[in-house]
């Protein structure tokens, strides 16, 4: 089969490698019908070390079930199944908290041992408490909503529940990436009063006030804290979602954030070290949330408002590109032409 590694920074082929193979009695083996690029895959690709053993990429992804494991009990052969960014076990005391990207048994796509999803195919470990069934008969045309349900929105969704987005509330979004947009969207579903969105690409910028942004600020560092100061009468924002996962949009969320309020960070960050004391975070009595987002545990319900008509995610989709191309899709969205790209198998 077909799969998409990353040897460098810029440097993403395409190239010919066995077909994945049942390993353990809980794995399953899915045929990739749609999957796509993630702007956290950016990330190796302007910084990762170079290497002679390539990466496994990609996270995200729809597909069919063509093979489980002898201890597979809820899929079966020829499942339309929707995976999360990363595998769990679904039943362990840390996934029944939610927290499923912490899973014991638990691990992630394109890391030890386990193949990236920009490919035909991929072994799913824990496939019984990972995979989640779709109807077969779904309408084609919502199907880049449901994939957006792999990690996008769902990580939007997640800082906003772990920001504690509520009616009343003010909430600045940071990042105007696919993420960011699902955060504005997730925010005004959970009744946020004025939402704003940071961000200076008026493509994207356009999508987020359809979703609910009420206010775009285009400026970034002590101009940009000081216009969402003027938005918000000085006193700040009650929930900052930063989508970023820099060290200025760190910045930027602990200048905007209100005294007593929350930032929720699900950027992947690109740091270790960050300002916690009394200029940043302790003086304003402001807490620091968010993480990697645990998709499984809100999968179900997402799926039925995707169905129900009553959300639609996949508009963050701006292109498609055949897994061939899949080189494209990262340079595309390297120098911003393209918001997120589908990748088609």
């Amino acid at each position: 089969m077909r799969a998409t590694f990353m040897y460098g920074p810029g440097d993403v082929r395409v190239e010919d490698v066995p077909d994945p193979v049942i390993v353990e009695p809980t794995d399953a083996v899915v045929r990739i019908t749609l999957a796509c690029v993630c702007g956290s895959d950016l990330h190796p690709y302007h910084s990762m070390d170079k290497s002679d053993q390539g990466a496994p990429m990609g996270h995200e992804f729809l597909g069919v079930v063509e093979e489980t494991g002898s201890e597979v009990r809820g899929l079966k052969r020829g499942d339309f199944v929707v995976s999360p960014f990363a595998y769990a076990d679904n039943t362990c005391p840390i996934c029944r908290d939610g927290f499923h990207t912490a899973c014991p048994h638990g691990g992630w796509y394109g890391a030890g041992g386990v193949g990236g999803a920009q490919a035909e195919a991929v072994r799913v470990p824990q496939a019984d408490g990972t995979l989640v069934k779709i109807p077969a008969d779904v309408d084609k045309a919502l199907l880049p909503s449901l994939l957006a349900l792999s990690d996008v929105y769902l990580t939007g969704h997640h800082a906003a529940h772990m920001g504690r987005v509520e009616p009343g509330k003010t909430v600045t979004v940071i990042g105007d990436g696919a993420v960011g947009l699902s955060a504005v969207l997730a925010a005004r579903r959970m009744g946020a009063e004025k939402i704003i969105l940071m961000g200076r690409h008026t493509s994207r910028t356009d999508l987020g006030r359809e979703w609910g942004a009420t206010d775009v600020v285009a400026e970034r560092g002590e101009e940009g804290i000081s216009k969402v100061k003027d938005l918000t009468g000085g006193e700040g924002s009650h929930v900052v979602l930063e989508a970023v996962g820099l060290m200025p949009a760190y910045e930027q969320a602990y200048g905007v954030v209100r005294p007593g309020g929350v930032i929720s960070r699900v950027g992947v960050p690109q740091y270790e070290e960050a300002p916690v004391g009394f200029g940043s975070l302790f003086g304003k009595n402001a807490q620091l949330a968010g993480g990697p987002a645990p998709v499984r545990a809100y999968l179900e319900p997402a799926i039925a408002d995707v169905l129900a008509g009553r959300i639609d995610p996949g508009r963050v989709f701006d292109a498609e590109v055949p897994l061939d191309r899949v080189a494209d899709a990262y340079k595309a969205m390297d120098d911003r032409s393209r918001l997120k790209v589908l990748v088609r198998p």
